[in-house]
């Protein structure tokens, strides 16, 4: 773990992705290697500036698993400071009382859980398939076993599942810390793919029919681009006692026989098809396959602050590199001494992002 440091690092929230990311990041970071900061303009490129719920709801949690102490922590603050803690073990809850992405609130506390004094339980609630945040289901499929690359391990038991507007999901996550060091990954080779597996699901009033609608369409898209490969999505109806409110969604995931696993995923909406739903969802898993790529576009930035804190070089094959990936490599060089390398490949579209992390050691305090 870093040595506390009383000097306080300010970053511009507003700059490049400028919404949740930067806070996300920053306060993870803070809190391992025991950095004040300060975030000013925050979520200053959305249409509804500053702390919403969710975001309130994760710094509270950060809080709250490092006796650290905040200020500005309120809905609509655009300025906050952070004095973290150690971090600590234990039982932990939060609650985003809305629809909030579960997910979200994941993505901010693990990295700090993981250089805990022991095992960890978090209970966290809210949405756990939502808009512009990874589905529960992406969570469990691709980037779990891509975690465990680097010698993490954890457990996430889906109590209850809760879709926009009420949210009311809840999912419990049980983390363990690392031995020493996450271990660098070199994840750059492809290789074919040997499957494509997912979930299609409806909850609420919604019909069974509607699931099927969506997998049937997304079979016919990978079908028609790898025939031939096997391909399984179950179709499922959410039991009425562990879903809250009316949702449908699909997650599709393609596996490569050097072990690569990649997502595409795609929830309903109002006033679009059944079938275009499905057919979003494959597209988006064709577009990162075309690339050659080993990892999603999704999962890419999700990785970094990993990278950043692995012992030794890691490598991932991608496809263009995203604006939310841009942003987590500026927060974490802004942050640490992690150096990061991108090498482009103009033809085939893809970019293979190197990494010297910093191999943040765990504490004995």
């Amino acid at each position: 773990m870093g040595t506390p440091s009383s000097e306080i690092i300010t970053i511009d929230g507003g700059v490049m992705e400028g919404g949740g990311q930067i806070l996300r990041m920053a306060m993870a970071f803070s809190t391992l290697l025991r950095k004040p900061i300060r975030v000013t303009n925050i979520r200053a490129g959305r249409s509804n500036p500053g702390l919403r719920p969710q975001h309130l709801t994760g710094l509270q949690l950060v809080r709250d698993l490092c006796g650290g102490r905040l200020k500005g922590g309120e809905i609509g603050s655009t300025d906050i400071s952070f004095y973290p803690g150690p971090v600590k073990s234990g039982e932990f809850v939060a609650n985003t009382g809305t629809a909030g992405s579960v997910m979200l609130l994941f993505q901010v506390a693990f990295p700090c859980l993981l250089f805990g004094g022991g095992p960890s339980r978090l209970s966290l609630r809210g949405g756990t398939n939502a808009e512009m945040a990874p589905q529960i289901d992406y969570t469990l499929m691709v980037f779990k076993p891509i975690l465990e690359k680097f010698g993490v391990k954890f457990d996430c038991n889906i109590v209850r599942r809760g879709y926009y507007p009420k949210g009311g999901g809840e999912v419990v996550v049980k983390t363990s810390p690392v031995a020493s060091f996450l271990q660098p990954v070199d994840i750059v080779t492809a290789g074919q793919v040997t499957h494509f597996s997912g979930r299609s699901f409806v909850a609420g009033v919604l019909p069974i029919k509607v699931a099927h609608a969506m997998a049937d369409s997304a079979s016919r898209v990978l079908r028609q681009a790898y025939p031939g490969v096997p391909l399984k999505i179950d179709r499922i109806k959410e039991p009425s006692e562990v879903a809250v409110g009316n949702g449908s969604g699909i997650v599709i995931m393609a596996e490569t026989s050097t072990g690569c696993l990649l997502g595409g995923s795609a929830l309903g909406r109002k006033g679009e098809s059944a079938e275009k739903v499905g057919e979003a969802a494959a597209k988006e898993l064709l577009d990162d396959l075309n690339c050659g790529g080993c990892v999603d576009h999704h999962l890419q930035d999700q990785l970094i602050i990993f990278m950043a804190l692995a012992k030794g070089e890691s490598r991932i094959k991608t496809g263009p590199v995203t604006l939310h990936t841009e942003t987590a490599i500026y927060v974490v060089q802004l942050l640490t001494e992690a150096k990061f390398n991108l090498v482009k490949d103009e033809v085939h579209n893809s970019c293979i992002i190197e990494c010297q992390g910093i191999g943040l050691q765990q504490s004995s305090d």
